[in-house]
């Protein structure tokens, strides 16, 4: 016979009734177990939702919702919070100028016609920010270091560097996009000669969000792609600038292929928010590059979207535009970075 004691965890607060194992409220009193938390993840909600950080409101509210009886008025009123933010979550994507204009800090628009470019460097400056924060993590930094190794013996220090960077702008795009729909995730950690890998603890609300997470990977990607293209042709570059084409097109590769729309990969989770006519124009799009570059990982994608199209019936009743054009700028962009710079031998 089991000791009851075992299956207690602790005393009620306020009537002093031992509470059974894994209660959210005491079947005395009817007090919430976890008020104390409940209250502290209650003020940093609102906090963060006043501050305009939609997405860490969201978080602390759905953690807040894990420790309530789920069939008590509280649970339904921060359901209805969860909800609610996950939907003005997706505004900035719909958003236009004004949207943006609004959430500009008030010496950005004091610049008057320089306000956009200020703000795109302020932009681009968050994100440096967040990429130096991911190396903070010791699993991420050791498991990069460790991938590092094994690329140096097979191509150098120097192609191994530019290739693990690379990677790892891939992945902390997805962690950014993550955190931006208030979703809890790791940061990456890396796999010696297979990539790297974000561990999602949340699942995305439906597949227009989860599209975003996916192609947010290559997006980032894409801006690593094109730096490594651009540092190429910058005279007397370091290392020559046959590495640094190497690093463009290797990135370009690795982008691509994620972006085969099967599975989970990015591909297959942005092809979920797509409706028929939009996925038969991206196997047309993937046709027309494969015929006019000859790129066998292009025939691949085909391959892959042709499945999705005839053979699969998972396509959104109403496409996402926004994951569409996304979709059709990554596939031209990688198909050409792989057709144009030429294969060292």
């Amino acid at each position: 016979m089991s000791d009851p004691a075992s299956s207690t965890l602790n005393f009620c607060a306020a009537c002093g009734q031992p509470l059974p194992a894994g209660v959210l409220s005491c079947p005395a009193c009817h007090q919430l177990v976890h008020s104390a938390r409940l209250e502290e993840l209650t003020q940093l909600a609102k906090a963060k939702q006043a501050a305009g950080e939609l997405g860490p409101a969201r978080e602390a509210w759905t953690e807040a919702l894990t420790l309530l009886p789920p069939d008590s008025k509280q649970a339904a009123y921060v359901n209805e919070r969860v909800e609610t933010l996950g939907r003005a979550v997706h505004a900035p994507a719909y958003s236009g100028e004004a949207q943006q204009k609004k959430e500009q800090p008030a010496w950005v628009k004091r610049l008057g016609p320089f306000s956009g470019i200020a703000s795109l460097l302020l932009v681009a400056f968050g994100k440096l920010k967040f990429l130096i924060f991911g190396l903070t993590k010791l699993k991420t930094l050791a498991t990069m270091l460790v991938s590092f190794g094994f690329y140096w013996e097979l191509y150098g220090w120097r192609f191994a560097a530019g290739f693990i960077l690379g990677i790892y702008i891939h992945e902390m795009g997805h962690v950014w996009s993550l955190r931006h729909f208030g979703l809890r995730a790791s940061m990456p950690m890396f796999i010696p000669g297979l990539g790297a890998l974000v561990s999602l603890y949340d699942s995305p609300r439906d597949a227009r969000e989860d599209a975003r997470i996916g192609l947010a990977g290559p997006l980032w990607g894409a801006g690593a792609g094109i730096a490594f293209l651009l540092i190429a042709f910058v005279p007397a570059v370091p290392g020559g600038q046959g590495i640094w084409l190497a690093l463009a097109r290797a990135t370009a590769l690795i982008n691509l292929f994620n972006l085969t729309p099967i599975w989970q990969l990015d591909g297959g989770r942005g092809f979920r928010a797509l409706d028929y006519k939009q996925r038969l124009l991206i196997g047309a799009l993937l046709l027309l590059l494969w015929w006019f570059t000859d790129g066998g990982l292009l025939l691949i994608l085909l391959a892959g979207a042709a499945y999705r199209i005839f053979w699969t019936k998972d396509h959104a009743e109403e496409g996402d535009p926004i994951a569409f054009m996304q979709f059709v700028g990554l596939i031209s962009l990688f198909g050409v970075m792989m057709a144009a710079i030429p294969v060292r031998q």
